[in-house]
C-alpha cells in the first residue's frame, strides 16, 4: 500500500486515477482547486483537500507524507504555455521539499513524434488552438527534462485521439518511446480507465524513468 497524492483528481483523468489506485489498496488525497466542486471524491481511503498546482508551497504541504505523486491537471482559463510548465517548476520544487520522488504526469498523444523531430500536432491542417494547447505540454516537458535527478519523472502519454470516457477498464495497453504507436484504422478510442492503469502502473512498478512515454491498445 503506497500513499499517494493526485493533482487535478477532479478531472476526467484525475477522477480515475483515484479509482484506480483506490482498487489496488492505496491511500490517495485528490488535490483539487476547489473542493467544493468535487465533494464527492472524498470516500474511505480518499482525502480532499484544495491545492494550486503552480504553487510549489501548495505542492509541498499536498505532497507531505506521500509516496508518489500523480498529475493530471488542465485548465482552460489559461494560456497552456504558461500554465503546464510554471506547474512543473512547482511539482520539481514541492515534492523535492518533502522527498516524494516518484512523478507520474499525464501526457498528450499530439506532443508524441510522427518523425524524427516532427510531433503529431506540427502536421499541416492540425488546428492552432489544439498545436498551442500541445506546445503547452511540450514546454512542460523540457521544464522536466532540464530538472536534476531528484525527481523520478515520467509522462505517459495517450493516443493523439479523443479518449473514451465511458468505456470500461480492459486493463490492457501497450507502451513504447516519445513516437506515436502505430494503430488499426478501426480501432476502437483509448479510454480514461485504462490510461489510469497505466499512471498507477507505474507507481507499482516503475518501467519508465525521466522520459515521455506512449501507450496504446
Amino acid at each position: 500500500m503506497s500513499r499517494i497524492v493526485i493533482f487535478g483528481a477532479g478531472g476526467r483523468g484525475g477522477r480515475r486515477a483515484v479509482a484506480e489506485a483506490v482498487s489496488r489498496g492505496h491511500l490517495v488525497t485528490a488535490a483539487v482547486r476547489d473542493p467544493r466542486r468535487h465533494e464527492d471524491l472524498a470516500a474511505d481511503k480518499v482525502t480532499l483537500i484544495a491545492a494550486d498546482v503552480t504553487s510549489a508551497d501548495d505542492v509541498a504541504k499536498a505532497a507531505a507524507g506521500h509516496d508518489a505523486a500523480i498529475s493530471s491537471i488542465y485548465r482552460a482559463d489559461l494560456p497552456s504555455q504558461e500554465y503546464y510548465p510554471a506547474a512543473a517548476h512547482a511539482l520539481i520544487d514541492g515534492l523535492g521539499r518533502e522527498e516524494v520522488t516518484r512523478l507520474v504526469v499525464v501526457g498528450v498523444g499530439s506532443a508524441l513524434e510522427i518523425a524524427p523531430g516532427v510531433a503529431f500536432h506540427d502536421q499541416p491542417g492540425w488546428p492552432s488552438a489544439h498545436r498551442e494547447f500541445s506546445l503547452g505540454h511540450t514546454a512542460e516537458l523540457e521544464v522536466f527534462r532540464a530538472s536534476g535527478g531528484g525527481l523520478d519523472w515520467v509522462i505517459v502519454a495517450p493516443p493523439p485521439t479523443m479518449l473514451d470516457e465511458h468505456a470500461e477498464r480492459t486493463g490492457r495497453y501497450r507502451s513504447g518511446d516519445h513516437r506515436v504507436l502505430p494503430r488499426a484504422e478501426d480501432a476502437k478510442p483509448f479510454s480514461y480507465a485504462d490510461l489510469a492503469v497505466a499512471l498507477v502502473d507505474e507507481i507499482e512498478r516503475p518501467k519508465h524513468s525521466r522520459e515521455l512515454v506512449a501507450i496504446d491498445h
